[in-house]
């Protein structure tokens, strides 16, 4: 009799490790260089907006905001903003570049205990040097079959990756912290969707959760995941 589940994809950011908490630690930075152009609400507000426009140019990841904070701030000072400031803008980019890795409670032994058993895929998306950078500092990349940098996260990619590493995205699960890149489209390709919430989670990541779907279902934490998959599973 064939497995119900054979294939795990993990998301990284947020789920594996902390990352969010960076950008906002450097929002705040950015906030108090440009006070005396724009209060501080607007100026995030200006910056969301720059991130949703270079997203299509610039993809996910700290290259990309790094771009978006230079261009709103000389949208805001109108083009006057001092070259000292944009130096400051750009060091911080590259600061988070070399931030340290955290891993999330209970993730490196609930990847032990189901490594081996199942077929563990990372499956992330940003910029591949970085998240290069991050897996191999995290010490977690030995415990994944195989490992997928995307520009995105939509249903036919998990179809895709899931059949490429996998028994197909039915006999497939993906976890992680984003409902919108992360759940829904993993459930739209078939597969199960487990839902690990992070305080910090990126705004432009929300979307309601899909709560009708028989293949939803939503933990505390990584450590959760076992008992859940072995209920799955059977």
């Amino acid at each position: 009799m064939s497995r119900a589940l054979t294939t795990i994809g993990f998301d990284a950011d947020d789920t594996l490790w902390q990352n969010e908490q960076f950008f906002r630690l450097t929002e705040k930075r950015f906030a108090a260089l440009l006070a005396d152009h724009a209060e501080h609400d607007h100026l995030i507000e200006r910056l969301l907006e720059a991130e949703k426009r270079n997203l299509a140019t610039y993809g996910f990841g700290i290259k990309g905001f790094t771009l978006s904070m230079i261009e709103t701030a000389l949208e805001v000072t109108e083009g006057r903003v001092p070259s000292a400031v944009i130096g400051e803008i750009v060091a911080a980019g590259r600061e988070m570049l070399a931030h340290p890795v955290e891993t999330l409670p209970g993730v490196q032994q609930t990847l032990k205990q189901l490594a081996g058993a199942y077929r563990l895929v990372l499956i992330t998306k940003g910029d591949l040097f970085d998240q290069e950078r991050k897996l191999a500092a995290s010490g977690l990349g030995e415990l994944f079959d195989a490992v997928e940098i995307v520009s995105d996260k939509s249903a036919a990619t998990y179809d895709r990756v899931f059949a490429r590493h996998g028994d197909g995205a039915g006999r497939a699960m993906m976890v992680g912290n984003s409902l919108k890149s992360d759940i829904v489209p993993a459930i739209q390709a078939g597969a199960w969707g487990v839902f690990v919430p992070h305080p910090l989670t990126w705004v432009l990541e929300h979307v309601a959760p899909p709560a009708d779907s028989p293949r939803f279902r939503e933990i505390a934490n990584v450590g959760d995941l076992p008992p859940l998959i072995e209920a799955i599973a059977r």
